[in-house]
């Protein structure tokens, strides 16, 4: 069965390679696509699948129509989705010939598409003060959905970091959180003297919240359990409606907001890495894209000819 391998190489991911989680679920996902269509096609072993199969596999994703409900009869998939697809098969066959699966790696000279980098989105000065507004009713879901806010503009912290942050990980006193992210890697962000204070009023009704079973989370739902990636998103964007914000915000992006405006207030590159919780420079330096005014003053202050 083709599935076995594939399942063998998601734990591999998890427990030797130290992969987030939501990086094992889109593998087993594109894998799992693939190991459908090798079957439909005949293939019933790994050793089967040779660099011809993955160009006609590849070919067949191109032309697939996009399968969301919102897609048109005309979609197909972006450069990214084939850029995910490639890079999950890769690291698979890489995996199965180390172990001995295959005799070579018939993925190993696919190329990897180029991406289009997209510029982060992110909300303006005075939106974030608008939505960051202390509530008026001092109810413990007020308090969370307001604490949970300006944490996550404090600290650019993911929204899985938010969900999964535990009690023993503030150090409100020092004024730092200590954050598990991607890859299962502990970084340490501070958080300012506002987010202190939110999570503070916070913390002081957070024992109503709290059931026989609730985990240590610090954030709690009204039924004292942690908080579903969806429910989290859910409340968030409640919040902003209240606000009177009128834009399409995504989960990413007050994260987003928290780069972009240490960058506009002189922050280093390397330091916003370190707080973001990236490994690659490569990956902060989209921020530089966001405010070219900023990046026109810094040049005309330092630059000798500017």
């Amino acid at each position: 069965m083709l599935d076995a391998l594939v399942e063998e190489f998601l734990i591999h991911l998890t427990h030797e390679r130290g992969l987030a989680a939501h990086t094992s679920r889109t593998y087993q996902a594109l894998l799992r696509r693939f190991v459908g269509w090798a079957e439909t096609a005949g293939i019933t072993d790994w050793r089967g699948v040779t660099p011809e199969t993955l160009v006609r596999y590849l070919e067949h994703e191109r032309g697939r129509a996009l399968e969301e409900p919102k897609a048109s009869a005309g979609s197909r998939l972006s450069p990214s989705s084939l850029y995910l697809q490639i890079a999950a098969l890769r690291s698979f066959f890489r995996f199965a010939e180390e172990e001995g699966h295959v005799s070579g790696n018939p993925a190993e000279n696919l190329s990897l598409p180029r991406r289009g980098r997209r510029v982060p989105k992110a909300l303006s000065e005075p939106e974030v003060r608008r939505l960051l507004e202390p509530p008026l009713e001092g109810t413990p879901q007020a308090l969370c959905t307001h604490a949970i806010l300006e944490t996550a503009y404090a600290s650019g912290l993911r929204l899985a970091e938010i969900r999964n942050l535990r009690l023993e990980q503030l150090h409100l006193e020092a004024g730092f959180l200590t954050v598990i992210g991607k890859g299962n890697k502990e970084r340490v962000v501070p958080v300012g003297a506002a987010a202190v204070a939110a999570l503070q009023r916070y913390l002081a009704v957070r024992p109503t919240l709290v059931r026989p079973k609730s985990p240590g989370m610090v954030f709690l739902t009204n039924r004292g359990s942690a908080f579903a990636h969806v429910t989290l998103w859910k409340r968030m964007t409640e919040a902003v409606r209240r606000a009177g914000v009128e834009r399409h915000v995504t989960p990413h992006m007050l994260r987003h907001s928290f780069a972009t405006h240490l960058l506009a207030h002189g922050a280093d590159l390397r330091v916003i890495q370190e707080l973001l919780g990236h490994s690659s420079i490569a990956t902060t330096e989209i921020y530089t894209h966001v405010s070219p005014e900023h990046l026109r003053s810094v040049h005309q202050r330092h630059h000798p000819r500017a």
